[in-house]
């Protein structure tokens, strides 16, 4: 038997920082289903495809292959035909393409099997936007975490500027707010806390207190 943990919220909440934490902690692979998304959005702005534009995206998904891989470290990397695209998928402008893309059924239905089948050979955690309502409704646990919109954009713009990143605080929170909309509203999966999901507000916790909290809860179920 295998375990799986789903840990779904907004953009901006931490998911992916959490979810590495906890998966080496407890040494499961972790799954960064929005960085497959972003992969595929990449393409589209390789391509010069405009996100709503529906039926051009459905037809290039045949022609778009995203699979993962791991380094000496053990960390993800994620691959586009072939290409390692890790480094440019953080980008707002890959961001808000995937936002918009990922509410595409074609698009959706190119990565749903994949990561359903990655939670029938190993003890996996996966973090998205949809996995405990969607990609794996039988999940051992299911995590919803969230955060206030300005803790979110200061995070994220933190994390820019340590980068070097020039950016501004209030366009981030801008575009954060947009982006739940989006992923709220999305006919094909919306983001939404799963009925049986725990929900963890991060917006006055630290990373390891956020960690501690979701490990005490996957104990619980095993």
């Amino acid at each position: 038997m295998y375990y799986s943990i789903a840990v779904d919220g907004p953009a901006g909440a931490g998911k992916s920082t959490i979810a590495k934490k906890i998966a080496k902690d407890i040494d499961f692979i972790y799954v960064d289903t929005g960085a497959m998304y972003r992969a595929i959005a990449l393409y589209f702005l390789r391509k010069g495809i405009d996100g709503h534009d529906v039926e051009k995206i459905t037809s290039e998904c045949p022609n778009i292959r995203v699979t993962l891989g791991y380094d000496d470290q053990g960390m993800q990397q994620v691959f586009l035909n072939e290409e390692n695209v890790t480094p440019y998928l953080r980008t707002e402008e890959v961001g808000r393409m995937a936002s918009l893309t990922s509410a595409i059924p074609a698009v959706r239905e190119a990565l749903l099997d994949l990561q359903r089948d990655m939670a029938k050979t190993s003890n996996i955690l996966m973090d998205g936007r949809d996995i405990g309502t969607n990609v794996l409704p039988d999940a051992s646990l299911k995590i919803y975490l969230t955060a206030s919109s300005a803790v979110r954009a200061d995070r994220r713009y933190r994390e820019l500027r340590e980068k070097g990143v020039e950016c501004d605080l209030h366009q981030i929170e801008k575009d954060i707010i947009e982006r739940d909309r989006q992923d709220m509203s999305r006919e094909i999966a919306p983001l939404r806390q799963a009925e049986d999901a725990v929900l963890v507000d991060s917006s006055e916790m630290t990373i390891d207190q956020v960690v501690s909290t979701v490990i005490a809860e996957f104990e619980k179920r095993k």
